[in-house]
Parts: structure tokens; C-alpha cells; sequence
């Protein structure tokens, strides 16, 4: 779930055209921060205007600079299309970390290479996972529409959260639950079972940052 950029919408509605800037006009400047391959042929990357022409290591030591304590746990064990998406969003709030857990490969399509300014993850197995969150002093917290879980609008998440989601259909696995310190899920009003894990992610995201902006 997201927006799409400008840059993102004209290409969408005419791939032919150019998204991003070109070539920077000459004299470059000195700072050590940008990239001279992207300064000689233009910056077409989906990134926000302060980091034009910045190389991918420079966008990366600056985000950490305000990463939020908030972490993101995904259970890959269908090479799950949402990952991607919920990955993307992860990009945007600038979270801390995202862990896959399961597969160490994932579907990054619906990513669009946000993954490379993020500090991501793997852990083999849900114990790996909880020997990483002890250790970091972090509480689980499972997204799913299960039998215990609160609403999510009622509820006040720890700001060391790690939110847990699972994949698309069958949700989080028992051993995930069990390890989850507490379940929320997100109220809903229509006649659907349950909502897309990357919808569910986003508005997941933003509540956790309504109350520790």
C-alpha cells in the first residue's frame, strides 16, 4: 500500500517518459556525499529530492540517523507478493530494521528497491527470530484477525514494538503466536474475511506512529 510518486505516476501513464533529473550541469560540487556516476547520467531513482544524486551508502548513513525504534517482522514461507509492498512502506516510516523470517529469498517486486535503504534481516526460524528480540529488549506484536487479538485503534503498542505479520491467506503460524506478546487486529466493517497483509501493514505503521511520532 502507498502513493505513487509523481515521477512514479508519468512513467506509469507513459513509460517513454523520464522520471527523476538529468545529468547535474557542470561545475559538480565537492560534497562528498553524491555520486559522480549519477551526477554524469541524471538520477532516476525513486527518492526523495534531498537525496538526489547522493550515492545508495550516503542515503543510508543519513536515514540512520533518525531510523524510529519501530521494527517490522515478516513471516516468509510462500514467497508472499506482499513482503514487497510491506517492505516499501517499512522504507517510508524509516523503521529501524525489517526481518524476514523463513525463506531467505522474498518476492521484491512490489518492493521498487526501497529494500537497499533499509537494514534488513533473515532469521532461519521463529526461535532465531526470539533469541534476537530478547536480546534487543523488543516485544512481538502479532497483526492478525485471530480469536484474542484487541482492536488496534484501542490499543497502546510499546514503542520498542516489532510488529509481526504473516503471509497472505494463512496468516501467522501457531509457534509465531505463541512467541507474540500480545495480538491486534484492524476492525473492519464489510463483509470480507480479512484485509491485504500489505494494507494491513501500512495502517499498522501509522497507528504505531500516531503515538510515538
Amino acid at each position: 500500500m502507498g502513493f505513487l510518486s509523481d515521477d512514479e505516476l508519468a512513467q506509469a501513464a507513459d513509460p517513454q517518459v523520464e522520471t527523476g533529473v538529468g545529468p547535474a550541469p557542470r561545475p559538480w560540487p565537492t560534497d562528498p556525499r553524491l555520486d559522480v556516476g549519477l551526477l554524469a547520467e541524471g538520477d532516476r531513482r525513486n527518492v526523495v529530492d534531498k537525496y538526489r544524486y547522493w550515492s545508495v551508502e550516503a542515503i543510508v548513513a543519513d536515514l540512520d540517523r533518525s531510523r524510529r525504534p519501530l521494527r517490522i517482522a515478516i513471516q516468509n514461507w510462500e514467497h508472499d507478493f506482499n513482503i514487497g509492498s510491506i517492505v516499501r512502506t517499512a522504507n517510508a516510516f524509516n523503521v529501524a530494521a525489517v526481518h524476514i523470517i523463513g525463506r531467505r529469498r522474498w518476492n521484491r517486486r512490489g518492493a521498487m528497491v526501497t529494500d537497499r535503504y533499509l537494514h534488513v534481516q533473515h532469521h532461519p526460524d521463529v526461535a532465531d527470530f526470539a533469541d534476537f528480540l530478547q536480546a534487543g529488549d523488543y516485544r512481538p506484536i502479532g497483526v492478525d484477525n485471530l480469536p484474542g487479538s484487541v482492536p488496534l485503534e484501542t490499543a497502546k503498542l510499546p514503542e520498542r514494538s516489532c510488529l509481526v505479520f504473516g503471509s497472505e491467506g494463512p496468516g501467522l503460524t501457531e509457534e509465531m503466536v505463541a512467541l507474540c506478546d500480545s495480538l491486534v487486529a484492524i476492525s473492519q466493517y464489510g463483509s470480507t474475511r480479512s484485509i491485504n497483509a500489505g494494507a494491513a501493514a501500512a495502517i499498522a505503521m501509522y497507528h504505531w506512529s500516531l503515538q510515538w511520532n
